[in-house]
């Protein structure tokens, strides 16, 4: 999609974060069409998995309908089932712990680090501090109910810190499924996982493609395992369990959960483009660290220092005290001036639905919620834009 409003237009609008269409998508998607290959099988499917495991360095890639039935898929598949317990972030989208509750488990909710995720000394305190390890399961001692997996979510692209967290699940018999959700093209710099990309470090990794997302399909998840027998019951899984395709027989109860060739040819065209979009984002993060880096009471929350970052969304954190306005009032500046922002997610274990779920020394996700905005950063987005919401920010 070409837009051709002027960037430093004061009536134009500056979005959060836009897909860039701009490859073979078109010329793919019309290939479904005209071959009638439009549902959840044909080549691009296959193709888009066979390229996303080549790109991340999985053994296996298993394309779903969007990162949330990925996730589903990935739990259920590490023996989540009901009355059981699973770790996960406070502070993340919504999808993995809503997930955790269609297996019918329930979430253990951990504080945030400096980059937004888990964190992970705080996981490892609860772990050593708050279970005990018993015919070779975890068990919550306030709870007594078995700790089946942990949820690592790599917020904005930003790696997860995973060396001493892979090392306890294994002894203490959790398993590791990573939401590498926004953090297609992050790879680690440093440590036990130097080179490896994220959802590649536990036994399972998701991937999303929505249409928010570095690149997308239009929607669309990806599961990411090294265990050809896992991959195998993901196929069988999110394909209605079929043990007998032609006639018709079921032996589990399975999901309506595989992508469309369209939405894999899509994806498959935006994969194209993905390093690209990568050296676009680095620019852009670089952009907002020196220019914001001058204005007394904001800053750019920077990346860790142990990963190569893919950049998806740059956060602006706020000192009120310094800045003179709060994160809200901020918000509304720039939406009238056509820059549209967003603040951080609402801490999970305020949710309604899991506000009497057990939560663990969370203090720090909280003050990340009330002084950081999410700021526009779509790979199309030029300096002008930025110098834009700049001048804005300067007041």
């Amino acid at each position: 999609m070409t837009d051709h409003r002027s960037p430093t237009a004061k009536t134009s609008h500056i979005s959060l974060h836009e897909p860039s269409i701009t490859g073979n998508e078109w010329t793919y998607v019309k290939e479904c069409l005209d071959t009638n290959w439009v549902s959840s099988a044909g080549k691009y499917v296959e193709k888009f998995e066979m390229q996303i495991a080549e790109y991340t360095g999985a053994k296996h890639a298993i394309a779903c309908v969007n990162g949330t039935a990925a996730l589903q898929i990935s739990l259920r598949l590490s023996g989540v089932h009901s009355g059981c317990e699973v770790i996960v972030p406070a502070l993340t989208f919504i999808a993995p712990i809503n997930a955790v509750h269609y297996n019918g488990a329930d979430p253990i909710f951990m504080d945030a680090d400096q980059h937004f995720n888990l964190d992970i000394q705080k996981t490892i305190q609860f772990i050593n501090e708050e279970t005990q390890f018993k015919n070779e399961f975890t068990y919550n001692k306030k709870t007594g109910k078995q700790i089946v997996a942990v949820v690592p979510v790599h917020v904005w692209g930003n790696a997860v810190w995973m060396d001493e967290l892979v090392q306890l699940c294994n002894e203490r018999n959790i398993e590791i499924i990573e939401d590498a959700s926004e953090s297609l093209g992050t790879w680690n710099s440093h440590g036990k996982f130097k080179g490896r990309h994220t959802g590649t470090l536990g036994q399972l990794g998701c991937l999303s493609f929505n249409g928010n997302k570095i690149i997308t399909a239009g929607g669309g998840g990806m599961i990411l395992t090294d265990d050809e027998k896992l991959a195998d019951k993901a196929r069988y899984l999110t394909t209605q369990a079929k043990k007998d395709p032609i006639r018709y027989i079921h032996e589990e109860i399975g999901y309506n959960f595989r992508l469309s060739n369209i939405n894999a040819a899509v994806g498959v065209g935006q994969l194209e483009q993905l390093d690209d979009i990568l050296e676009k984002k680095k620019k852009i993060y670089q952009q907002y660290v020196e220019k914001v880096g001058q204005i007394n009471g904001l800053s750019i929350s920077l990346v860790p220092d142990f990963a190569d970052n893919n950049h998806w969304l740059n956060i602006l954190r706020i000192e009120p005290e310094k800045y003179g306005k709060d994160r809200d009032a901020l918000m509304k500046i720039l939406a009238d001036e056509g820059i549209q922002t967003r603040p951080v997610w609402y801490p999970n274990h305020f949710q309604k639905p899991y506000k009497d779920c057990q939560a663990y020394h969370i203090e720090n996700a909280e003050h990340l919620v009330e002084t950081s905005l999410c700021l526009p950063s779509s790979s199309q987005l030029v300096e002008e834009d930025i110098i834009r919401i700049i001048r804005v920010l300067n007041g």
